[in-house]
């Protein structure tokens, strides 16, 4: 990857079996410095950030905060008033709605809530590009307030549409537990698992440790992204720390998380979830009637659970990423990704950082693990 410059640099980490089975690193975390990646390299995870999130809002459910099947509204009571878009009227006025059902808690964890994510063609896109709930300059609270101003795209219920729900999430969990976002999930998620390296908000001492992002430019040549791009969702001046994206880890951090997965919500003699938690997360949530999802498919043959996606079968065709049935994952906008396997044993982290997400990527490191051919073992 490295050789052919697609990726600046990169590395991978595998473990398995309850070990480390593998540790890669090829090029540079900021190649104009000439600064080699290394094991303690920082990386912007982008939407890997989502089932971190979705973790740290499982716990207070075990604890018994709230149920799946509540009302949002029931605990955010700006989510009462949303409406749904229903069309455009002849004088080209949009058609809003009351909802046929509230949005639940279950929808903001799997992407069927019927939110907006960016700018877009659609009304509900346009007012969200208006209202820009998630500039950084907006708190938490006002994210909230603003985005239940934004009509829904949907029925709740009807569609997976990737959304700001995770940020919601990150919200729900201030309401709930009555602590800043990140002060609550560093006490009980990333401390408790060790994560010393991770976090929303970096001390400027270590922004160096950063790696630089790269951007395909219209030579197809990688251009260096600007430190702001890089640094901006970390600077201690903003407001907003997002449950959707922000956290920096390394590759060693990210894997504990991984690892917590794999071991059934406990790391050592360390644990944050119950067996029964995780299994639910990491079961296909999504109704066969929910037809409608987006790009969903092209992660392959599966669905979604709570913040990551999960494979029901084998790969259904060559070009399909290669995995096995049961395993769950999910990638960041700079195309790094994370997976769990439960049938090989096996947690995978991959780190760079590169713009536009490159699919191809995730193809190929795939392929590398676990072989051309390869459907599941056997009995799969």
């Amino acid at each position: 990857m490295v050789a052919d410059g697609r990726i600046a640099g990169g590395s991978v980490l595998i473990w398995r079996n309850g070990r480390e089975a593998y540790y890669g690193s090829a090029g540079f975390a900021d190649r104009e410095a000439k600064k080699s990646i290394r094991r303690d390299t920082l990386f912007q995870v982008w939407s890997m950030t989502k089932p971190v999130t979705g973790v740290g809002l499982m716990r207070l459910w075990e604890q018994g905060k709230f149920g799946l099947d509540e009302p949002l509204a029931k605990y955010l009571p700006e989510y009462g008033a949303t409406q749904v878009f229903a069309g455009m009227d002849a004088s080209g006025k949009p058609i809003l709605k009351a909802p046929d059902r509230p949005i639940l808690i279950r929808d903001i964890l799997r992407h069927t809530a019927g939110f907006a994510y960016w700018d877009g063609p659609t009304y509900p896109e346009r007012m969200l590009g208006k209202v820009d709930p998630l500039n950084l300059a907006n708190t938490l609270s006002e994210f909230s307030r603003k985005m239940a101003t934004i009509p829904l795209m949907y029925e709740p219920g009807t569609q997976w549409r990737y959304s700001a729900a995770a940020d919601v999430q990150a919200r729900l969990i201030e309401k709930l537990s009555g602590e800043p976002f990140e002060t609550y999930m560093r006490a009980n998620v990333l401390k408790p698992l060790g994560m010393t390296d991770s976090a929303w908000t970096e001390p400027q001492s270590r922004f160096p440790r950063l790696a630089a992002a790269y951007q395909v430019g219209p030579d197809k040549k990688l251009r260096r992204k600007s430190d702001k791009d890089i640094r901006a969702l970390n600077f201690s001046d903003r407001k907003l720390t997002m449950g959707g994206a922000g956290l920096a880890a390394t590759a060693d951090d990210y894997m504990r998380f991984a690892r917590m997965l794999l071991g059934g919500g406990s790391l050592g003699a360390t644990r944050i979830l119950k067996p029964s938690t995780v299994r639910l997360m990491t079961t296909d949530q999504l109704d066969p009637k929910i037809t409608e999802r987006l790009w969903l498919p092209e992660k392959g043959n599966g669905g979604f659970g709570f913040d990551v996606f999960v494979r029901d079968g084998r790969p259904l065709s060559r070009q399909e990423n290669r995995g096995s049935t049961g395993e769950y994952f999910w990638d960041g906008a700079w195309t790094s990704l994370f997976w769990v396997d439960p049938a090989n044993d096996m947690a995978v982290v991959f780190m760079v950082q590169k713009d536009p997400y490159d699919f191809s990527l995730i193809h190929d490191v795939r392929e590398a693990v676990y072989g051309a051919d390869y459907l599941g073992p056997e009995g799969d």
